[in-house]
């Protein structure tokens, strides 16, 4: 019997580990495709990503809610089944004409409805791996060894969309990205008969009411700081390489080759992926707190000399003079690589039967990594490309408080989590 549940666990665990890949796969088409949409619409090239993310802020509550009624597994298929049809929604776009704004509008919506299944699939994915390792370093270990698979999907996406988009003109459509979507269609379809034929195990959940357990969840402090931390850590992880993507692409500018600028986004996925495997490794051993103070120091250093250093520096990459800042940039993703694990893990220590209502509130405060790159996309237009990096520095230094300060469980916290062991 003990074996059994052993085994079930470990089936549980894969399946998490694959539906984490999931997620990024689908996250990381919106930017490169922004490069597209920008050259038809100046004020568009993150428009896509915002719907993206826009999607979490109606559904991360209702995620949750999903989870305590249906279960895990239930709640995960319906997530791969929307992010088949907006997969879908957004191929159908790449058949109509580029230049008509509700083409776009139809792209849009398949965005949006992608949104919803990322959502959903954060919603399943980070409870239960933290859950089935029994939170703590251990639970945090496992989420990091996962978001290993996601950095790797997050690699090979804009690399794959660079590759096939190339040069950017204004007749560039999503027709030279319809190969990525048929693929993605079907590794959505082939997810769904995987998740369904499985047999998971189920965390238990309390079947409570959604507002009692939303408000149950906002009394601990740690987590109202931990929720705010995250709405900043996704705008900071996207923002990085999706406005260094504009800084490179842009026709005339930089480089103007979405092939070369895509290539270098996926070093810093790349790098996220090396990030998150050696924190895999040295989590059990490291404290979250101490690895979100380290990797939040070094990211806001990384960038201030990526700011100041003067643009004539470069560096040679495939025989194209790079700037050497571009370096700096690409090499925050080995810290913003740990921070969504560590912040998770910080955040819902002790909440004990309001996990999953504190996941529905992380699901929601996700639309920071819609709204923040947006705002710093409009932010660039006025400063320009590189100062508006100062915007990532400031929320990076938000991060470096709640590590120190923000963090820390408060007493109500420890007492509940001391009632659910005695009542276990």
């Amino acid at each position: 019997m003990e074996q059994t549940k052993k085994n079930g666990a470990l089936v549980s665990i894969i399946a998490m580990m694959f539906l984490f890949a999931m997620i990024a796969f689908v996250t990381n088409m919106a930017a490169p495709f922004g490069t597209i949409w920008k050259e038809h619409y100046s004020w568009a090239g993150m428009v896509g990503n915002l719907m993206n993310f826009l999607a979490y802020l109606f559904m991360g509550i209702p995620a949750g809610m999903m989870i305590t009624k249906i279960g895990y597994k239930k709640t995960a298929l319906v997530a791969l089944a929307l992010g088949f049809i907006g997969v879908g929604v957004q191929f159908l776009s790449s058949l109509m004409d580029v230049n008509a704004i509700f083409t776009f509008v139809v792209y849009l919506l398949g965005a949006f409805i992608c949104g919803f299944c990322v959502c959903i699939l954060n919603t399943v994915v980070n409870p239960m791996l933290n859950l089935l390792g029994g939170g703590g370093n251990r639970g945090n270990q496992l989420i990091q060894t996962g978001g290993t698979l996601n950095s790797l999907a997050a690699t090979l996406t804009p690399m794959l969309a660079g590759i096939m988009i190339g040069e950017i003109t204004k007749d560039t459509s999503l027709t030279k990205v319809q190969p990525l979507l048929l693929i993605a269609m079907a590794i959505f379809a082939v997810s769904f008969a995987i998740i369904y034929f499985t047999k998971l195990i189920e965390p238990a959940t309390e079947k409570q009411n959604v507002m009692e357990g939303v408000k149950g969840a906002l009394k601990f402090r740690h987590l109202v700081l931990g929720i705010i931390a995250i709405f900043f850590y996704v705008g900071i992880e996207v923002g990085i390489p999706g406005q260094m993507l504009f800084y490179l692409s842009e026709p005339g500018g930089v480089l103007g080759s979405m092939a070369i600028a895509g290539s270098i986004a996926a070093i810093y996925w790349f790098l996220m992926l090396v990030g998150r495997f050696s924190s895999s490794l040295l989590s059990g051993k490291v404290s979250a707190r101490t690895q979100l103070i380290v990797t939040s120091t070094l990211a806001i250093v990384l960038l201030l000399v990526a700011i100041f250093l003067p643009e004539s520096i470069t560096i040679n990459f495939k025989g194209n003079a790079v700037p050497m800042k571009v370096l700096f940039m690409v090499l925050c993703g080995l810290c913003t690589s740990v921070m969504w694990g560590v912040i998770f893990n910080l955040a819902t220590e002790g909440l004990g039967k309001f996990t999953a209502s504190a996941s529905g509130l992380f699901m929601t405060m996700v639309v920071g990594g819609g709204v923040m790159p947006f705002l710093q996309n409009l932010l660039a237009k006025s400063v320009g490309d590189i100062n508006s990096y100062w915007l990532v520095v400031a929320m990076l230094a938000y991060l470096l408080f709640f590590a120190l300060v923000g963090s820390r469980v408060s007493k109500k916290a420890e007492d509940e989590e001391k009632v659910e062991k005695a009542e276990v």
